[in-house]
């Protein structure tokens, strides 16, 4: 079966860490974008952090030097290292990548829930995972 999962969120402290994972099955993540997004109550879509298919890796300003996108393709995954976490980090987190790769399997296009779906630079996407942030 072709997905995308997230997993790893969960409730913190502020000042705590996660380390959130996307496993793709039936897919190799190899010569796609990849991405992490998230979404907070009342917000919009809120890119995180990405790293293209020939390793240029961006972050959002609120989150560099406290977040570390990577990757390990003996397992087809990918993860977002938090760690300092603070109280406007907690959303919904959501993995994405490209449905049509540089090579290898296109993808059927899956929408992620609420606003993210409406980002142009990705079109498959996991259904989420909560991180929540206490003070």
């Amino acid at each position: 079966e072709v997905q995308l999962v997230e997993s790893g969120g969960g409730s913190v402290q502020a000042g705590g860490s996660l380390r959130l994972s996307c496993t793709g099955s039936g897919f190799t993540f190899d010569g796609r974008d990849m991405g992490w997004y998230r979404q907070a109550p009342g917000n919009g879509c809120e890119m995180v952090a990405t790293e293209t298919r020939d390793g240029h890796i961006s972050y959002a300003d609120s989150v560099k030097g406290r977040f570390t996108i990577s990757q390990d393709s003996l397992k087809n995954r990918v993860y977002l290292e938090m760690n300092s976490l603070k109280p406007d980090d907690a959303a919904v987190y959501f993995c994405a990548t490209e449905r049509t790769p540089r090579f290898g399997l296109i993808l059927p296009r899956i929408d992620p829930p609420g606003g993210c779906r409406y980002v142009s630079a990705f079109d498959y996407w996991g259904q989420g995972t909560q991180v929540t942030v206490s003070s």
